[in-house]
């Protein structure tokens, strides 16, 4: 069996040289890439305070960040994608951790999903960037990301699942970035998690304990090779525990008391 792990990217990034010798590779919808960046260079500080909902400081960083960005891809402050989110999900991942194998396993069935770059295996070469999926940045392809992407993104994740045997697709991203994505047009069934936190007799989910549990579920599935989604059920990091009676096939609930 073979499990495709979707996931959100972040917006904290570290770019400092990578501590060990990584093969990169490169971004499979580069030009597609290329085309946003260059839209994004047009933009000027105003543009992108408004655009992005963000303070004058960080339109400036970004704005030098498109000023700056190679619509080729060709860059020397390129890093693994994996190595530069440093957000909560990637904090609780520790992807520094991982040894060759598992760094492997994780390039054939991580994807993270980008606003910029569609989607992106752990060791493709991503410059420093911020666009949120939920962004309202109208191109020639319409009014938003949603539109700009189409169906591409969900191609190229069949292109991934094509030549396994029952694959699973396991959504592990948020919804702002999961909407990129047509399940009905994907080529596996899609199993959503949940990760709730039980307090005073409720159970909720919580944003920030989700986008941790997000990361130890894929650093958990990294480290034990886990493949066959059956298996997912055995996850217990950090006081989860699996909720028979609230999953099914197509949710997997799992619960601990609130921290």
């Amino acid at each position: 069996m073979f499990m495709l792990i979707l996931l959100s990217p972040s917006k904290d990034l570290n770019f400092d040289p990578l501590e060990r010798e990584m093969e990169a590779t490169e971004p499979r919808l580069m030009k597609d890439t290329g085309e946003l960046a260059k839209v994004m260079k047009t933009k000027s500080l105003k543009d992108l305070k408004k655009l992005m909902g963000i303070s004058d400081k960080l339109a400036d960083l970004n704005a030098e960040r498109y000023q700056t960005f190679q619509v080729n891809g060709k860059s020397n402050s390129a890093k693994p994608a994996l190595f530069a989110f440093t957000g909560d999900v990637y904090r609780s991942m520790a992807p520094k951790d991982f040894d060759k194998k598992q760094i492997k396993f994780a390039q054939d069935t991580l994807r993270t999903l980008s606003g910029l770059y569609g989607v992106l295996r752990p060791l493709d070469k991503i410059q420093p960037y911020r666009l949120e999926m939920g962004t309202s940045l109208k191109t020639e392809q319409g009014s938003n990301l949603y539109d700009f992407w189409g169906d591409k993104v969900t191609d190229l994740l069949n292109e991934d699942l094509k030549p396994q045997k029952n694959p699973a697709v396991i959504n592990l991203a948020s919804n702002e970035y999961y909407k990129v994505v047509s399940p009905k047009n994907l080529d596996a069934p899609v199993i959503d998690i949940k990760f709730l936190e039980e307090k005073a007799g409720k159970a909720r989910v919580i944003g920030l304990f989700a986008k941790r549990a997000r990361g130890t579920m894929a650093k958990w599935i990294v480290e034990n090779n886990v493949t066959a989604a059956n298996d997912l059920s055995d996850f217990n990091e950090n006081g989860y525990k699996f909720i028979k009676s609230k999953s099914s096939d197509k949710e997997l609930v799992f619960s601990r008391k609130q921290p």
